[in-house]
């Protein structure tokens, strides 16, 4: 593989990425996250930890016993919005009018 093959896509981290982290004595997969971004993207390490994780013991690392530690979204997110079903749950102003005296 070669050293510029991207480990994670969604962060741009590439394989010499992850070997300078081990290097720099980040030799566990939670370091490694925390020192290069590996796996906060999108996909959110769905992609690429099981990588990763080969990498980090190849280059002398720590195997993983657990997968990365989950962040929840900086602001509260509502189900809804998640689901699409936002729109279908907000009134429509439209048909807020008053009936017809």
């Amino acid at each position: 593989m070669s050293d510029k093959a991207f480990v994670c896509r969604c962060e741009d981290v590439t394989r010499s990425g992850v070997e300078r982290a081990v290097a720099a004595g980040h030799r566990d997969l939670e370091s490694v996250k925390r020192y290069t971004g590996l796996g906060t993207g999108f996909c959110q390490g769905k992609q690429c930890v099981a990588l990763a994780a080969r990498l980090i013991v190849a280059c002398g690392g720590e195997r993983a016993e657990a997968p990365i530690t989950p962040r929840p979204p900086i602001r509260p997110v509502p189900l809804a919005s998640l689901a699409g079903l936002a729109q279908a749950t907000q009134p429509d102003p439209a048909h807020t009018s008053e009936p017809d005296p």
